[in-house]
């Protein structure tokens, strides 16, 4: 029943690898909280143009 989930890792070694490599990858992809705190808030976005609107002329 469980042969094929075996077959997964080779050895416990290699699977201990795999595993510190998966936490390694999230524990550097998450930023530290210092580094969340001083980014700067999102500026205002400007105001949407529609780009098929026909321009207005002034008169």
């Amino acid at each position: 029943m469980f042969a094929k989930h075996q077959a997964i890792f080779r050895s416990r070694w290699r699977a201990l690898l795999w595993a510190s490599g998966v936490l390694l990858t999230a524990y550097c992809s998450v930023p530290s909280p210092d580094e969340a705190q001083q980014a700067r808030p999102a500026a205002k976005p400007d105001e949407h143009l529609n780009p098929w609107a026909l321009k207005q002329q002034d008169k």
